[in-house]
């Protein structure tokens, strides 16, 4: 049986994928790394910031942004219009959230023509997915560690996108580094 759906894995992107239920155990780790010239609490609050948040994660989706708290155990809506102008998106819970230093989001459903979706065989695909943010001060830099689960089918999107996202989240944060000054 295969599943189309809209996913906001990434935190804000949109894709129409196509997968299968099976597929949970293929979910692969990504793992990408920059070094920041800010403080890891600029760098925090550049990922978290609902303006910012909508700046880097336009390498993903233009539409991008989140409806919710950031507060360890909330639940978190990952949304952007899909290609035919509704909302869609990720629902997810913040599994971890430790100021400045880590933040764990565990996917769990969907977001699909305005209404959630959290049980049932397609879910099971996605759910438990994770995205980790893992911020650590080194020297006068900060390097902000992202590892995100993904499907094969989307690898190659991610291994493109993700890159561009942190390298847009840099430049708000030296940004704001400078402005400090």
């Amino acid at each position: 049986m295969r599943i189309f759906f809209a996913s906001i894995l990434a935190c804000g992107f949109i894709l129409i994928s196509c997968i299968t239920p099976e597929k949970k155990s293929n979910m692969e780790t990504l793992h990408f790394t920059i070094q920041i010239n800010a403080q890891p609490e600029v760098v925090y609050q550049a990922l978290i910031d609902p303006d910012h948040f909508q700046e880097w994660t336009s390498a993903f989706s233009p539409t991008s942004h989140f409806k919710g708290t950031w507060e360890k155990g909330t639940t978190m809506h990952f949304l952007a219009e899909d290609e035919n102008g509704n909302m869609a998106g990720m629902i997810s819970r913040i599994k971890e959230n430790i100021p400045n230093e880590f933040i764990s989001i565990e996917h769990y459903g969907w977001i699909q023509n305005g209404e959630e979706i959290t049980e049932g065989k397609d879910v099971e695909a996605m759910k438990g997915a994770l995205e980790n943010y893992t911020i650590t001060q080194n020297g006068d830099q900060t390097e902000l560690k992202v590892d995100s689960d993904t499907f094969p089918e989307l690898k190659d999107y991610f291994l493109d996108a993700w890159p561009k996202a942190l390298e847009k989240l840099k430049n708000i944060c030296e940004g704001q580094s400078n402005n400090d000054k």
